[in-house]
């Protein structure tokens, strides 16, 4: 496995920069999308965080494949307001843009009572409880824990698992609940998208992430839920758990890897 203490990136002045280990597995040269979803989500945290507001809503567009060079992260305080606080952010590489992100931030207060349906939940066996998955192709050779429920990558069948991140998203500073959620976000996409036959045909183009609550510990639990595809566009969802239960959900949209001939990919 590799070294766990080396981060996703370091701060050189202004600028963030990747390290070996933000690398993705689709284009040579390039962020994995996980780490950029990563990245805006600490940002914007780090920039905008409040205690006394819940970030309730994060959605990452990713319509560029920023490549391993220096970075720049730009937000925008787009409403603060007492109830409601929106902020935008802009990664930027080399002078263009290449992602952005929304996040909604809602200030916390008291339930009000009352009983609501809350939809299915699974009772999830605990992260401790099931078998380690050595490092491999799953977890690119160990840059995040993964303990598989049922199902697995390869099979069109329901899946469940347990993530865990191993490292830091920027130079030493520690993951935060939010952040630790968000960093592992992407995977939504293989777990709905992934099916038999073709291997990993969608690489999605964006993610939405609502949550009710910030996770307790390490663990990050995923359960699909849904998956449609037609004319080379998919969508998935997926069921977000921690230790405690169900925390919010996930969802992706994804384009295909395998064109028609008539096709224009741009």
């Amino acid at each position: 496995m590799m070294d766990s203490d080396e981060p996703f990136f370091q701060r050189e002045g202004d600028l963030i920069v990747p390290t070996v280990h933000a690398r993705g597995p689709w284009k040579s040269g390039t962020l994995h999308g996980r780490v950029v979803i990563g990245l805006l989500a600490a940002e914007i945290e780090n920039r905008h965080g409040d205690a006394d507001f819940m970030p309730a809503r994060l959605t990452v567009d990713m319509y560029s494949a920023p490549g391993m060079v220096p970075l720049d992260v730009e937000t925008r305080i787009v409403r603060d307001g007492k109830r409601i606080r929106q902020i935008d952010a802009e990664l930027v590489s080399e002078g263009q843009s290449m992602g952005r992100a929304t996040c909604q931030f809602l200030r916390r207060t008291v339930d009000p009572g009352g009983i609501r349906w809350h939809g299915e939940t699974t009772e999830l066996p605990l992260p401790d409880s099931l078998p380690e998955l050595p490092p491999g192709p799953e977890t690119m050779n160990g840059q995040w824990d993964l303990r598989w429920i049922t199902g697995s990558i390869g099979v069109a069948s329901q899946k469940r698992a347990w993530m865990r991140e191993v490292r830091p998203m920027i130079g030493a500073e520690p993951l935060t609940p939010f952040q630790r959620v968000m960093a592992g976000a992407d995977y939504v996409s293989p777990m709905t998208n992934f099916g038999e036959g073709r291997g990993f045909g969608y690489i999605n183009s964006d993610v939405t992430v609502y949550l009710a609550r910030l996770p307790v510990g390490e663990w990050i639990g995923y359960e699909a839920l849904a998956q449609e595809e037609s004319d080379g566009v998919a969508i998935g969802h997926c069921n977000l758990y921690d230790v405690e239960g169900r925390i919010g959900w996930g969802s992706v949209c994804a384009l295909a890897q395998i064109y028609r001939a008539t096709a224009n990919p741009a």
